[in-house]
């Protein structure tokens, strides 16, 4: 053997190992190191190209900014405000295709989103057990039920924008589902804090849409497959009694099967909203799961910390299991 196949064969043995060594701290997209899910950059889809209902409501410039309080899994997260311009971005498999998609709505108070920690990196996660993510970056602010800070109040919205974007979505991936590579009866919305809310409404307003119907992709069914709902807020309003759900949000036997997650000690929507959400879900015979942890508080998404709740992600993948989205 020659010194110069010597020297080949020693950098192929190092470069062996330095993939191994990558793999070991990279298990289905998720690296350990960064405490993260590993973001693939993907192309932004305007989802209203001919006509957009409402398009003069939201002002300003569309705004993002690293927030750090509170830290999320020890880092920064990333916050959006001022969405005009309402936007899908497809996350495809990265393991094997189960032919499921799960339309991802961020939260943020309907006032931003939160885009990473409740959108790009929920999509890599599913994209990682074979799902395809489309996060949703639907308009803001004042595009659902949002707190006003001048009135110390709630209000709800001049135009539910949220809605519609989420409904126009809906109807996107049915349209485009086998170029996207999706099965069309397996097309599900995770949603987050007001997020979980859009999940709540999108699950109850499918029957038409609130808007004009503008091209084919209106056509279709608005309807999603299954729905997951963490920490959802706004689900006490219009009330007056306790325990009473909002009754903008009109369960019935049809509302597809349903995922609720939440911490006990939830500062910011207290367990009382996801808990009226099962109620309802129950009494009208929705097949339905809910769980409840001591801790975790708000906004976790699927950073590792060393809390139980951390195992969130994989309560959701045996129930997409049970209720035969995902084969065994």
């Amino acid at each position: 053997m020659s010194f110069r196949m010597f020297l080949l064969g020693i950098l192929l043995l190092l470069l062996c190992i330095g993939v191994i060594s990558c793999n070991q701290n990279q298990q289905n997209g998720y690296d350990k190191k960064s405490n993260q899910y590993l973001t693939t950059f993907q192309k932004e889809i305007p989802i209203w190209t001919k006509f957009m209902p409402d398009s003069g409501i939201i002002k300003g410039i569309e705004t993002t900014a690293k927030i750090s309080k509170p830290l999320v899994g020890g880092r920064y997260w990333t916050g959006i405000t001022n969405v005009s311009n309402p936007r899908i971005t497809i996350y495809p498999p990265k393991a094997k295709n189960t032919g499921v998609a799960v339309v991802v709505f961020p939260g943020g108070g309907y006032r931003g989103l939160a885009i990473d920690i409740e959108g790009s990196e929920i999509c890599e996660w599913l994209a990682s057990i074979g799902i395809t993510g489309i996060l949703l970056k639907y308009r803001v602010p004042k595009s659902g039920p949002y707190w006003d800070s001048t009135c110390n109040c709630q209000k709800d919205p001049v135009k539910p924008l949220a809605l519609q974007d989420a409904q126009r979505t809906l109807g996107l991936v049915q349209f485009h589902a086998k170029e996207w590579n999706i099965d069309p009866n397996k097309v599900g919305v995770i949603g987050f804090s007001a997020g979980g809310h859009l999940v709540a409404n999108i699950s109850t307003h499918y029957k038409e849409r609130i808007y004009p119907i503008t091209d084919s992709a209106d056509k279709e069914s608005c309807k999603p497959n299954f729905a997951i709902a963490l920490y959802p807020g706004h689900m006490r309003e219009h009330t007056t009694k306790e325990y009473e759900l909002n009754p903008t949000i009109p369960i019935d036997s049809n509302t597809p099967p349903t995922f609720l997650l939440q911490a006990g000690n939830d500062p910011v929507d207290d367990i009382e909203e996801s808990l009226v959400y099962y109620m309802a879900l129950n009494k009208a015979g929705v097949p339905t799961e809910y769980h409840i942890y001591a801790d975790g508080k708000h906004a976790f998404g699927v950073r590792k910390t060393n809390l139980p709740i951390n195992n969130w992600i994989q309560l959701v993948e045996t129930w997409l299991h049970t209720i035969h989205m995902i084969a065994k």
